[in-house]
């Protein structure tokens, strides 16, 4: 009988487990998912690629498991409105719970990777939209008032004023956040979620007027992830920012 030698075996066993050191997996159990389906997509820096669409079993769970080509974003979501962004480590398994009819908002991660720093971006996102939101109900409902001549222009500018400022907090509250959120991911992709994040469609992290923070998250980028694909791009997205501002 011929034997395997001892070293070769060890060689073989080697090759094996590195073949999928890039390795990913995803999965969940989502109420209110059960035979639905959701979507998966890898956000690269110049389109989403379409992956996979997975049907949720009885029990609205689902499981994906992906090689990755390099440390990137990706989306998943139930559709066009409501998904959310992870940002997965080589080798992680993420575990998703939440409700399917509203997964942005009900989400829950297992551990704490990059993709939790994301959800507690989102986290905080939702709270201040909840503000914004009963801010233009309470607005419309004034409005309907005024125009049924149950409010004048007066009383119906004075409540106007107070919820204009109960936004102006809210949009203070969440760009501070936004900033101290970058300042201490310095080096990490969910920097660049957070520059682009916007409120009520109005960018937090201005180039205008605060061109810091594009330069620092770029450095770090570099030093960090100099090679990543995003980070590259990032690089051209910030020169040309520099010249369109130095006009």
């Amino acid at each position: 009988m011929k034997h395997t030698p001892l070293l070769l075996l060890f060689a073989a066993l080697f090759i094996v487990s590195c073949g999928h050191k890039n390795s990913i997996t995803i999965e969940g159990t989502l109420e209110n998912g059960a035979g639905k389906t959701i979507y998966i997509e890898e956000m690269s820096p110049e389109a989403h690629i379409f992956l996979d669409s997975i049907t949720l079993d009885s029990k609205g769970r689902f499981k994906f498991t992906y090689d990755m080509p390099y440390k990137t974003f990706y989306n998943v979501h139930c559709s066009e409105a409501n998904y959310i962004v992870l940002l997965p480590d080589m080798g992680e398994k993420i575990h998703i719970t939440g409700d399917y009819n509203d997964l942005q908002s009900t989400y829950r991660l297992s551990g704490n990777g990059e993709s939790q720093l994301l959800w507690q971006l989102q986290d905080y996102s939702n709270k201040e939209n909840l503000i914004l939101r009963d801010l233009a109900q309470t607005d419309a409902k004034n409005v309907e008032l005024l125009q049924n001549g149950e409010l004048t222009q007066a009383e119906y500018d004075h409540e106007r004023a107070i919820t204009d400022s109960i936004y102006l907090d809210a949009f203070a509250d969440i760009q501070q956040y936004v900033a101290h959120f970058i300042e201490d991911n310095l080096g990490s992709l969910t920097t660049l979620i957070a520059l682009y994040k916007p409120f009520n469609n109005r960018p937090l992290v201005n180039p205008a007027d605060s061109f810091e923070f594009y330069e620092a998250v770029l450095e770090a980028l570099q030093e960090e992830l100099p090679d990543n694909p995003h980070t590259l791009n990032f690089k051209n997205q910030v020169e040309r920012t520099r010249f369109q501002y130095a006009r």
